[in-house]
């Protein structure tokens, strides 16, 4: 079967997912706990791993033990910083630089990492694009297809090209947003792409039971990344970023990454299908 063209950029796609290097202030991504060896041996796929959650998610998996193979989209710098603090947990890292809308990429990612490692335990799917419009009439085709792919396409790829790798015991995470339980005038695109790995989640969780794979996912709120000031929200309300939650201010990304490391580890052991909701205290039905 030939493989689909990839959706050329949208008129904001330069600017996105930005350089957590250039950020001011910088995110909190560094693990804030010992770690436990939660994860001692395991081996990790993190896309969106260079820059904010997926950083967090890399550096706190290599403190438990893992080692990771940190996909991203072509942000070299911090994709690099990313490696080296993995190395500085004492695990080990891989760099794999794609577009992940791309079944091509999404397999080479997958058979590079067994390649390198020899295993594959954990699959974290978090890389993610938003492009901000009020108007329904703003979202171009292409805009729409680039953010489905991204955001949900990449999840079935890389799914079906790790599942030959995955065994009982393994884990997939993935990525969805408090956006998908409570909307978002400004983000209808993305809110719906997020509804959709939600329900992707759900339903993959009953498929992969009998294989003994657990698949769950984390919502975060407005968690403080490249991702938004660099154009995933209006410059004029980045301001009051995260000042409309009950705790009145954004998250770090060091507070989500835990969430994806219970999830990961054995400790969840007896969780598939779920949500985590890292949001700052809004209430949504899970």
């Amino acid at each position: 079967m030939t493989e689909q063209p990839r959706d050329p950029p949208t008129d904001e796609e330069p600017k996105l997912p930005g350089l957590e290097a250039e950020l001011d202030p910088k995110p909190e991504w560094q693990p804030r706990f010992a770690g436990s060896d939660r994860l001692r041996d395991k081996v990790a796929v993190v896309t969106g791993g260079d820059s904010g959650i997926g950083r967090a998610v890399a550096v706190l998996f290599a403190r438990e033990g893992a080692s990771v193979a940190i996909a991203y989209l072509n942000e070299d710098e911090d994709a690099e910083r990313t490696k080296t603090e993995v190395e500085k947990e004492g695990g080990s890292a891989m760099l794999f630089r794609g577009d992940l809308g791309s079944a091509e990429q999404c397999k080479d990612l997958i058979d590079k990492t067994n390649e390198r490692f020899g295993r594959i335990d954990i699959l974290v799917n978090n890389a993610g694009e938003q492009h901000p419009d009020d108007d329904l009439d703003d979202i171009t085709e292409t805009q729409l297809r680039r953010t489905f792919q991204t955001n949900v396409f990449s999840m079935f790829f890389l799914t079906q090209a790790a599942l030959a790798h995955l065994s009982r015991g393994a884990a997939i995470i993935n990525t969805t947003s408090v956006t998908m339980y409570k909307g978002s005038a400004g983000l209808l695109d993305y809110s719906a792409t997020k509804g959709a790995i939600t329900a992707f989640t759900r339903s993959l969780s009953q498929n992969l039971a009998d294989r003994g794979i657990r698949v769950n996912a984390v919502a975060p709120g407005p968690i403080w990344t490249p991702l938004n000031p660099c154009g995933g929200k209006p410059a004029d309300e980045i301001p009051d970023f995260g000042k409309s939650t009950p705790m009145g201010r954004p998250g770090q990304p060091n507070e989500v990454a835990p969430c994806f490391l219970f999830l990961a580890s054995d400790d969840s052991s007896y969780m598939s299908g779920q949500v985590l909701h890292p949001n700052g205290g809004v209430i949504v039905a899970s």
